[in-house]
């Protein structure tokens, strides 16, 4: 996706990048590199957004064929429009923006209620993480025009890389 008219390309992250854009540039970046990268596990992405994202509230209504009512007018209340790095909060541990526009694609594979583990090569949608979590096919580049089943669709798709090197996961975020 281009950068929004009078925005510095270089501070708008990138975006529109469905699982294949994400695992050929894992590839050039890991052997360009002096480490590896890769994506973050759900759970890592969950532990770095701890203290950005706001608590679930309590559903308003318990009745299951009231579930669509309990998040009527409160989803998508976070700004949907892609901005410059920096733009949204900033974690204890100084990772940006988080809560902000754009889902982050995870290394985690949906595949169903199964339950049984899928070959990542055969994995028909993988987790990406935001304002909710949500299972997206891993050629979705735009959300919003199907590939999201639960909750709001992500308004942007884009990746944030971790590397084991060191004694902490060390964060990097492509803009």
């Amino acid at each position: 996706m281009r950068a929004p008219a009078g925005e510095d390309p270089t501070l708008i992250p990138a975006t529109s990048l469905n699982f294949v854009d994400v695992s050929q540039y894992l590839d050039w970046i890991n052997r360009r590199a002096r480490h590896e990268f890769r994506l973050p596990t759900m759970e890592e992405w969950e532990f770095m957004a701890k203290d950005v994202l706001p608590e679930e509230p309590d559903p308003i209504f318990t009745d299951p064929e009231l579930s669509w009512a309990s998040a009527y007018l409160t989803e998508g209340l976070a700004p949907r429009r892609l901005m410059q790095q920096g733009s949204f909060s900033v974690s204890a541990e100084g990772i940006v923006d988080l809560d902000g526009s754009v889902w982050e694609w995870t290394e985690d594979c949906y595949a169903g209620d199964g339950g049984v583990p899928i070959d990542r090569d055969r994995c028909p949608a993988f987790f990406a993480a935001g304002e909710h979590i949500a299972a997206i096919p891993y050629l979705v580049r735009d959300p919003a025009r199907g590939g999201c089943a639960v909750g709001s669709p992500p308004a942007h798709l884009g990746l944030r890389l971790v590397s084991d090197k060191g004694v902490a996961t060390r964060l990097l975020r492509r803009w």
